[in-house]
């Protein structure tokens, strides 16, 4: 899993480095892909899914009101807009997943300040993976710090163990009760993944099967790590 996950944060770099206005979703997923392959590995979201309709590309790529799961399409990213960037690798029968939103040049300092708030949210949550905790501590330290600094968390969305399976148990919400849900134990593997909105928490679901978007229109970032217990204490593995 060190292995898939440090693919992820890999890709999550070089996707960093080409987000600018004029650049297309679609040119970022073909970046992605091709690295992915590079490396040996299988892009673990593309194909993913129910039938009729698995996610057909290899990045989720969500832009300012979309919260996760956009599609990559021919649409070219704009000067102020907020792209977050969702990837998933599967190397040797194991899976990493990871998340980043970027700045498409310069943004306004409320986007600033959302990025912000759910990047130390993650870090915050992280810290909480340890044994003696339960999954719900995690919870709500990301819940009680997002909403200290007046935004909500997604709460149809959350996330997940992960492992031989892109996801597995348990559930990871980004709200909850301390002291409750299951046990984290030694060798467990979670990704954490806070989905914030600027206003409020509900989202809706477009008519792609996909795209969720905030119900009432406003940014929302998203951040994420694969994170493995060992020797008691998260170590982050979507890390280069």
């Amino acid at each position: 899993m060190r292995e898939s996950g440090r693919i992820v944060a890999e890709v999550l770099s070089l996707v960093a480095g080409h987000v600018r206005p004029g650049i297309t979703t679609l040119e970022l997923d073909r970046l992605a892909e091709e690295y992915i392959r590079s490396r040996d590995a299988v892009p673990a979201f593309k194909g993913y899914g129910p039938r009729p309709n698995p996610f057909p590309a290899t990045l989720c790529v969500s832009v300012d009101s979309v919260v996760v799961h956009g599609i990559p399409g021919r649409r070219a990213l704009k000067e102020g807009e907020m792209l977050s960037v969702d990837v998933g690798v599967k190397k040797n029968g194991f899976f990493g997943d990871g998340a980043w939103t970027f700045a498409v040049g310069e943004v306004t300092e409320e986007k600033q300040r959302l990025m912000r708030v759910t990047e130390e949210s993650l870090t915050i949550g992280i810290a909480q993976a340890v044994v003696g905790n339960r999954v719900h501590d995690i919870s709500s330290a990301v819940q009680q710090y997002v909403e200290a600094n007046g935004f909500s968390v997604v709460r149809d969305l959350c996330g997940h163990g992960v492992g031989k399976k892109l996801h597995e148990d348990p559930s990871v919400p980004n709200f909850g009760e301390r002291g409750t849900g299951a046990k984290i134990q030694e060798g467990m593997t979670l990704a954490i993944e806070p989905m914030v909105n600027a206003g409020g928490w509900r989202v809706v679901m477009e008519q792609d099967g996909w795209t969720v978007r905030t119900a009432d229109g406003r940014p929302s970032a998203h951040y994420e790590h694969t994170v493995a217990v060992v020797n008691g204490k998260p170590e982050i593995l979507t890390t280069v």
